[in-house]
């Protein structure tokens, strides 16, 4: 018998990408109850939070201490690009496993790592072949000042190129910027196709609010004329940008509250049951909820929270998830995962207009991937 197992949650459920790290960490503290009263578990979990705030040197910080004080071997947590590669050196010195559930730009992998979130193919790809197929070859980068934006730009700009268009600039914020007046004079004087948005919380929000604003005073139609593409807006941020500027925008995902199925519709009415305040789910609270039930049903095949034990179980384990049956690649350690594509509304949702047929593979160095032919999943309509 396992008996009890702690476990750590690494996410910022303050700073400027707080309303995120909630919904992360509601994410995994909802499948950390649903373990505690499964009788197939002869064990429960202890989730230990530490919040580094959102600022990046807290990060290892509190890898240090969830790793080292308090001796656990298995941490859920990050959301940036940043804070994970900021960690890792922790997780390797102590034998640790960081368990990451946030979408990301790729071009790693770890032996200390396993990916719930979703990987480049199953994001940026999609979406990419969408925008080009849908509105055009012209694009407008806008991102925070970080490897997720700079990566997903260079891998947008790849895939444009590829069919003959031209991004017209790519322009960098710090985490935290709110501040973007000139830049969406810029954007409004160039008129891209769309403008492709790999800003993070705070700053996020503020863009779309400001972005709306100047649109209506020149009497441009936004979500139709310069319309917004993302790979992480995501529901809880719907209602921190504010119902006047949130309907219309796109967004690449592999989750979406509004999957219209029996397993997502009970992990929704359980999410809201138990955090009533919190607002929506989100992919992110989706992937933080996978992570722990993954790592659960890897301790049960292995009859042990042992680093080594737990990784070699992972092969054999699969599950249906809140978006569809998810499993470990076991050669890269990321997840299959459904992509999706859906169009926010003024309801704080998303209208679901594509997506994949199947789980795709993950394939987080874009191997398979012929970014100049843009070949991409496929995605059906979804009516």
């Amino acid at each position: 018998m396992v008996g009890k197992v702690r476990i750590g949650l690494l996410f910022s459920t303050t700073g400027p990408y707080e309303a995120i790290g909630r919904s992360m960490q509601n994410g995994a503290r909802l499948a950390v109850e649903e373990i505690a009263s499964d009788p197939r578990f002869d064990f429960q979990f202890e989730a230990i939070p530490f919040d580094p705030g959102g600022r990046v040197e807290e990060y290892a910080q509190g890898a240090q201490h969830l790793l080292a004080s308090e001796r656990v071997t298995h941490v859920i947590g990050c959301y940036t690009s940043s804070s994970r590669k900021e960690v890792l050196p922790c997780f390797e010195k102590y034998d640790g496993v960081l368990w990451y559930p946030s979408h990301y730009e790729g071009f790693e992998s770890s032996d200390n790592v396993i990916y719930t979130g979703a990987s480049p193919n199953q994001h940026i790809v999609p979406l990419a072949s969408y925008l080009l197929r849908t509105h055009g070859k012209s694009a407008f980068c806008v991102g925070s000042n970080y490897v997720w934006a700079w990566e997903n730009n260079r891998i947008l700009r790849e895939a444009v190129h590829g069919k003959g268009g031209k991004v017209l600039a790519e322009r960098y914020f710090r985490v935290g910027e709110v501040d973007f007046a000139p830049v969406i004079r810029q954007i409004i004087d160039l008129r891209p196709s769309y403008i492709f948005n790999t800003l993070i919380g705070i700053s996020s929000y503020a863009f779309f609010r400001e972005l709306h604003r100047a649109t209506q005073d020149r009497g441009i139609d936004q979500p139709r004329m310069l319309p917004v593409a993302s790979c992480s807006l995501s529901e809880p941020e719907l209602l921190e940008i504010g119902p006047e500027a949130c309907s219309g925008h796109v967004s690449s995902s592999v989750y979406f509250e509004s999957i219209d199925s029996e397993r997502n519709n009970s992990f929704v009415r359980l999410y809201r049951t138990k955090f009533p305040d919190a607002g929506p789910t989100s992919a992110d609270a989706e992937a933080s909820y996978i992570a722990v039930h993954l790592l659960a049903r890897a301790i049960r095949h292995a009859g042990s929270p042992d680093m080594r034990s737990v990784l070699a179980a992972l092969p054999s384990i699969a599950m249906e998830a809140p978006q569809g049956k998810v499993q470990i690649d076991p050669e890269n350690r990321h997840c299959y995962l459904t992509p999706r594509i859906g169009i926010s509304n003024a309801n704080g949702g998303f209208d679901i207009i594509y997506e994949a047929p199947h789980p795709i593979r993950p394939d987080p160095y874009l191997v398979w991937q012929d970014l100049a032919r843009h070949e991409a999943p496929q995605l059906r309509i979804v009516s």
